[in-house]
């Protein structure tokens, strides 16, 4: 069986990246997001990237670094506050956004990831977001259609994996990267630990290695959005 396991992440993007294509990046915040993949992203010169993330990371890190070199032609995202440049391209009409309460991203891209076309969601009902959506009535109640989402390629970003692509994930990193990792043609994760087939608890596997086709080693950084301190009171 070919290996999985690729040396560095321009290597495991290597033939993977076009002008136009779909890319989800995990995490949430700048938390389990896949730093060096997203490097390498910008490194290739891919332009007109409809990236599907919870959020876009800073000005200056995650995905804010393809907004910085305009890379990004459309975001389909969650909560974008903590990035200007974001703020800047799209209020001077240069980025397009679809706006998601953060749930219905969640499930659009678990149903993407499952198969499913569309769902129904109250979610939304009343408000903006139902704009141009088709309105069913369950019980009584009205309901929006939302739609899957799928990507030609889910970065995602794990704590362990074995050599088969096999995923553990690690607290806050969990949201997002899971279910990323199904929903993509093709799903490359970065890890910061690989261990043999065999080395993880078969119980303990938050993604199958059927999801997952290229898997590389990566060095984080592991920056914290806002760190907040309180002052230590005197004795």
């Amino acid at each position: 069986m070919p290996s999985k396991i690729y040396g560095s992440a321009a290597e495991a993007l290597d033939g993977l990246t076009f002008d136009g294509m779909t890319v989800m990046a995990g995490g949430f915040g700048l938390c389990g997001i896949p730093e060096n993949l997203i490097v390498a992203l910008r490194d290739s010169g891919a332009k007109d990237i409809t990236a599907i993330s919870n959020n876009a990371g800073v000005d200056d890190f995650g995905l804010g670094l393809l907004l910085q070199t305009r890379q990004i032609k459309k975001m389909v995202s969650s909560y974008v506050g903590e990035n200007k440049t974001f703020e800047k391209q799209y209020l001077g009409g240069e980025l397009e956004l679809e706006f998601n309460p953060q749930g219905t991203l969640a499930e659009r891209i678990r149903a993407g990831g499952a198969g499913i076309p569309g769902f129904y969601t109250k979610t939304g009902v009343g408000t903006m977001i139902a704009e141009g959506k088709e309105h069913k009535e369950f019980d009584g109640e009205t309901y929006i259609m939302e739609t899957g989402l799928t990507a030609d390629v889910s970065l995602v970003k794990a704590w362990k994996g074995d050599e088969q692509g096999n995923l553990v994930f690690r607290k806050t990193a969990r949201n997002f990267n899971p279910m990323m990792a199904t929903a993509g043609k093709v799903t490359i994760a970065e890890v910061e630990e690989i261990v043999p087939l065999g080395g993880l608890d078969p119980d303990h596997i938050h993604t199958p290695g059927i999801f997952v086709q290229r898997i590389v080693k990566g060095e984080f950084e592991k920056r914290v959005e806002q760190r907040t301190v309180r002052q230590r009171e005197s004795a």
